[in-house]
């Protein structure tokens, strides 16, 4: 085992063994910097009824934080070529920036680089638009898809030392952020399965850790020219094996080494959803903020609360805000997600495990710590 890896674990089982957390009469704010929400962004004719949820149940419940996921629905200017149909005008996004403005939520729109630039059988814009800037573009995308298969078809990715990729995704980066008048952009950047393949002519040989590093430190590099800040998924910078955490949420391909090689000012959403492993502490130790990050079990969620709250009041001062905070991940549209919260549709899952029950349970309890009130 990595030595460095194995005095990290040992830091963090001892936070772990003695982290007692003193909360007494502080405020929210002073407890959890990020109380997060992560949701794919309505459809234009949803627009008003998100607003609507901003306005109550966001706010609320002091959410300071909406990641909304663009990717292509927005009606781009400067790449017009990869909107999707009926995508959100900027009259659209202005009324969600303004809702979020009147209550103090910072907005954060995210489009997937690198990875997930396909689903299922399906290729996502960017490489439907330019095929030349995939990865692999020998694997073939099947008609009926399945996992596991010959291919080890996840999600496609871009090359990232394709001369021309960047000026195309820098665009639309650029432009989102300024619709979305914002100072920070969520690059995904997770479950990338796909990188430095033998048959890349530019990526061949490469080392994959390098290889992801590097991208994270141009994407990192492009938008601090303009004062912004990196978001990113964390599973890509934990190794899986060693963990026994999995080639999904953690790294088979040796990408977790990148740890080592990326700017600590890059924000780290660090998601568990099955199990509340403590992996926060590792990324709190190798100097970046983590966000811890629950979906669909509340029970799961409820436990990574109570974690969070523990490593933040048993760090040290330079430890401490690295501690971020949590932030509930949604892995569908809006509407899809407010039907399901309001009962507009009956839910095919238990009714507990669902993302609306995890919402409603973990922000009840982080609520209830609030002694500033």
């Amino acid at each position: 085992m990595n030595p460095r890896f194995s005095r990290s674990l040992l830091l963090l089982f001892w936070i772990l063994l003695w982290a007692r957390p003193s909360l007494a009469q502080l405020p929210l704010d002073s407890l959890l910097l990020v109380r997060g929400f992560c949701i794919g962004s309505p459809q234009a004719d949803g627009v008003a009824d998100f607003v609507k949820f901003i306005d109550n149940e966001l706010a609320p419940r002091q959410v300071n934080t909406l990641i909304l996921r663009i990717d292509y629905n927005y009606q781009y200017e400067s790449h017009p070529e990869l909107r999707d149909e009926g995508a959100l005008s900027k009259a659209d996004v202005k009324k969600m920036v303004e809702a979020c403005k009147r209550h103090g939520i910072r907005l954060i729109p995210q489009i997937n680089l690198l990875g997930h630039q396909s689903w299922a059988s399906k290729v996502t814009n960017l490489l439907r638009v330019y095929p030349q800037f995939d990865e692999t573009p020998a694997v073939q995308m099947p008609a009926h898809y399945e996992w596991p298969n010959e291919d080890g078809l996840y999600c496609k990715s871009y090359c990232p030392l394709h001369p021309d990729v960047h000026d195309v995704v820098f665009a639309l980066v650029d432009e989102i952020t300024e619709a979305f008048e914002t100072d920070a952009f969520h690059a995904g950047m997770d479950e990338v399965f796909y990188l430095g393949e033998d048959q890349c002519p530019r990526c061949s040989g490469r080392d994959k850790a390098e290889l992801f590093a590097g991208e994270v430190t141009r994407i990192r590099n492009h938008l601090a020219m303009t004062g912004k800040e990196l978001w990113m998924w964390g599973d890509r910078l934990i190794d899986g094996k060693t963990t026994g955490l999995g080639i999904w949420e953690a790294s088979f391909n040796n990408t977790h080494r990148a740890i080592d090689l990326i700017p600590k000012d890059v924000v780290i959403c660090d998601w568990h959803y099955e199990r509340p492993d403590p992996t926060a502490a590792y990324f709190a130790m190798k100097g970046f903020r983590v966000i811890t990050c629950p979906w669909r079990n509340p029970d799961v969620a409820l436990v990574q609360v109570d974690d969070m709250l523990r490593f933040r009041a048993a760090a040290t001062d330079e430890m401490k805000d690295r501690f971020y905070g949590m932030m509930q991940t949604v892995w569908s549209g809006a509407d899809d997600f407010l039907d399901g919260f309001y009962g507009r549709k009956k839910s095919k899952e238990a009714d507990t495990q669902t993302a609306w029950n995890t919402f409603r349970t973990m922000y009840t309890k982080i609520n209830a710590l609030d002694k500033g009130k």
